[in-house]
């Protein structure tokens, strides 16, 4: 469920914002000789991560939530290659409903699971139908921010929600 203020929420997504489709410029190894890493965690795209975006989600000084189908996998193996806390995680229902044509499965979620609070929500897949809903449905502010799955989250991402928040 929600969590307890009225502090802004910021949901993230990993695969697409965090971990791209294409390496980033510069990108780091996470082992010595290959990407993946030795403690086991084998996932070759690790090193896509930028520890930088944990550093500038911290400063942007709202709630972190993990909206990903990573769920609790996300605290154990994305966090502390972020930098990030273990930070709360939705919980996906188990449904087999399909959403409305033309809305994201997360959207009535992720709406639901704010309770009312103001959000960000940080994801690949966003369309203007997940905006139209959640403008008409949740009572309180709401930047549903598209990141482009092949770049990740970049400088113009963190500046929309930097002037989002300070509005």
């Amino acid at each position: 469920m929600g969590g307890r203020d009225d502090s802004t929420l910021i949901f993230l997504d990993v695969d697409g914002p965090l971990i791209p489709f294409k390496a980033r410029s510069g990108s780091r190894k996470l082992s010595p000789g290959g990407a993946v890493p030795p403690d086991g965690r084998g996932n070759p795209l690790l090193d896509r991560l930028d520890p930088e975006d944990g550093r500038r989600l911290l400063a942007l000084g709202c709630e972190l939530v993990w909206a990903t189908t990573w769920m609790a996998d996300a605290n154990e193996v994305v966090s502390p290659l972020l930098g990030l806390p273990a930070l709360p995680v939705v919980e996906w229902p188990d449904g087999d409903e399909e959403p409305e044509s033309g809305l994201h499965w997360k959207t009535m979620t992720l709406a639901w699971w704010a309770m009312g609070r103001p959000f960000v929500w940080l994801d690949d897949e966003i369309t203007e139908a997940d905006r139209r809903r959640v403008t008409v449905n949740h009572p309180a502010r709401a930047l549903l921010c598209r990141v482009d799955p092949y770049v990740g989250l970049t400088e113009a991402d963190f500046s929309e929600v930097r002037q989002w928040l300070a509005q």
